[in-house]
C-alpha cells in the first residue's frame, strides 16, 4: 500500500561512488609476457614461416603456456596480424631536412635499416606470399601498409610542394608508389640487397621521375630589428 507523498525506494536505484574492482580470478595480462610472445612468434615466423607456425611452438620459444597466448589473442592470425599493424605503425623521424633529396635520402635509410634486420628480410616475403592464398592476410596488409604509405609519404610529397620543387597538382598515390614500390621489389622480388650506391641512385631516379625541380633552398629567418 503506498500512501500519498511517499517514495517507492524499492524502484529508485543506487548511486554509489565505491570503486569497481575486477572480478575475482580475473587475469592481468603482463606486459613482460606479451613483449615475449611477439619477439617469439617473429623468431618462429622467420624460422618456419606462416604456414607451419603454430601457437605450440610459439609459447615454447616464448616460455609460457598456450592459454597465456590465447588469453590475448584468438588465433595464430589474430597473432601475427597483431605484429604487423605494431610493426607498420613503428616511429618515423620527421621527414623535413629542407629539401626533397634529402628526405628521401633519409626516408631510404631509415627504411633500409629495417628491412636489412634478419627477421624482416625473412618475414616480409613469406606474408607477401601468403596473403595471395589468405584474403585475411592480404587485406591487412593492404591497409595497414597503405596507410602508412600514404602518412608518410604524403607529408613527403606535400613538403615538396610546398618548397616549390613538385608542381602543386603532383599525383600523391602516383609518387607514394614511385617512392616505396623500388624497396619492395628489391627485398621480395629480387631478393636483393640495399647498399648504400642503390640507395643513393634510387634518390636521383625518383627525384627524376617525380619531375621535381633543383633543391629550393628555404628563405632564412631575418633578424627582428631590436
Amino acid at each position: 500500500m503506498r500512501y500519498p507523498g511517499r517514495r517507492d525506494v524499492r524502484k529508485e536505484p543506487q548511486v554509489t561512488t565505491e570503486k569497481r574492482r575486477p572480478p575475482a580470478g580475473a587475469a592481468v595480462l603482463r606486459d613482460d609476457i606479451t613483449t615475449a610472445i611477439r619477439r617469439a612468434l617473429m623468431r618462429e615466423l622467420a624460422a618456419v614461416g606462416y604456414g607451419r607456425l603454430s601457437i605450440e611452438a610459439v609459447a615454447r620459444r616464448a616460455g609460457v603456456s598456450k592459454t597465456a597466448i590465447y588469453r590475448r589473442w584468438s588465433s595464430k592470425l589474430d597473432l601475427v596480424l597483431d605484429i604487423v599493424a605494431a610493426a607498420a605503425h613503428g616511429k618515423i623521424p620527421a621527414l623535413d631536412t629542407g629539401s626533397l633529396r634529402g628526405d628521401l635520402a633519409l626516408l631510404f635509410q631509415v627504411v633500409a635499416h629495417a628491412l636489412r634486420h634478419p627477421l624482416a628480410s625473412q618475414i616480409i616475403p613469406d606474408l607477401l606470399a601468403e596473403a595471395a592464398r589468405n584474403p585475411t592476410i592480404d587485406q591487412t596488409l593492404q591497409q595497414v601498409l597503405r596507410a602508412r604509405q600514404q602518412d608518410i609519404g604524403g607529408r613527403l610529397i606535400r613538403l615538396a610542394v610546398e618548397r616549390g620543387e613538385l608542381p602543386p597538382d603532383s599525383d600523391p598515390d602516383a609518387a607514394i608508389d614511385l617512392i616505396v614500390g623500388p624497396l619492395y621489389w628489391r627485398l621480395a622480388i629480387a631478393r636483393l640487397p640495399l647498399t648504400d650506391s642503390y640507395l643513393d641512385a634510387l634518390v636521383e631516379s625518383v627525384v627524376a621521375g617525380l619531375g621535381a625541380q633543383r633543391d629550393v633552398p628555404r628563405p632564412r629567418a631575418r633578424p627582428v630589428a631590436g
